[in-house]
């Protein structure tokens, strides 16, 4: 962890234990922030505290969203869920299952697409809503009266657009590593994730947390 001789505005140590409380509290008392796991927890921790000096350290960029990754059950949607708690409202996620999307797609079709695309503001301002989709990957291509979509795809790919426009902050959360995202979703929007992103990986040691 490189916070020693950097001057941050926060006291990591006292931020590790006020997230594990607010994990046992949300999660029951068997959670806890493993030491394998706490590279990752700094890096999240400051992006959404918005700490400059940390994220520099860290070579994060706080104008991009997270991209997430880490193997079945090492906690990235408990983290993101409890990061929603140290956010301001601008930059606070909402959380949306990619399953739960590619059920809406099958329902009501290609407006799923602008709702968490073109119509993911706050009401009555130019200010984009932050989402965090997560789970990225476990979706199926869906068929919408007989015409298929990689629905997850398309609004990214919309919400790219918008990232260069409006500053639409995405965050994402995947078990897939980055030749297995290009290989599902293709080089044109790999590509763009470059951009959008600042990818955070979990160790191949953090342990599944659901045992």
């Amino acid at each position: 962890m490189k916070t020693k001789a950097i001057q941050s505005p926060y006291d990591y140590y006292q931020l590790f234990q006020q997230l594990e409380e607010h994990g046992k509290n949300t999660y029951g008392p068997r959670f806890w922030v493993d030491d394998v796991d706490r590279p990752v927890v700094v890096k999240l921790l400051a992006y959404f505290l918005q700490d400059e000096a940390i994220a520099t350290a860290e070579g994060i960029d706080l104008h991009k969203g997270i991209l997430l990754t880490g193997k079945i059950g090492c906690g990235k949607t408990s983290l993101m869920t409890l990061m929603r708690a140290l956010a301001s409202e601008s930059y606070r996620p909402h959380m949306v299952s990619c399953r739960q999307i590619s059920f809406e797609f099958s329902k009501i079709g290609y407006d799923v697409i602008s709702r968490y695309s073109t119509n993911a503001f706050f009401p009555y301002t130019n200010v984009p809503r932050v989402h965090c989709f997560d789970d990225l990957g476990v979706e199926q291509t869906v068929n919408y009266w007989g015409n298929n979509c990689n629905v997850m795809g398309e609004i990214l790919l919309s919400r790219y657009d918008l990232f260069i426009s409006n500053k639409m902050i995405t965050h994402v959360t995947t078990n897939l590593n980055s030749q297995e995202l290009e290989e599902v979703y293709g080089n044109r929007l790999r590509s763009r994730m470059r951009a959008m992103f600042n990818l955070f990986s979990f160790s191949a040691d953090s342990c599944d947390k659901r045992v």
